[in-house]
């Protein structure tokens, strides 16, 4: 990892944590459900989705979380 202001760079092995694991996609799912308190329907109104998915995007996000900490704890 290199800073663009400032230069340093970091190298070696480290495990990201896990939110910082996902792509920028469920990163910003996320976000978006934590800001409507994890409202579903007012996250369908806000992107302008249905209900149902929203619902299917949250479940895919669930199973890549789910992935992520399977690989972790082998």
């Amino acid at each position: 990892m290199i800073c663009g202001t400032c230069e340093t760079e970091v190298t070696g092995n480290y495990n990201l944590p896990l939110l910082a694991s996902l792509s920028d996609e469920d990163q910003f799912f996320i976000t978006n459900f934590v800001k409507c308190s994890g409202s579903l329907k007012t996250m369908a109104q806000d992107l302008g989705l249905s209900y149902p998915t929203v619902r299917n995007m949250l479940d895919d996000v669930i199973a890549r979380i789910d992935n992520l900490q399977k690989k972790a704890s082998k």
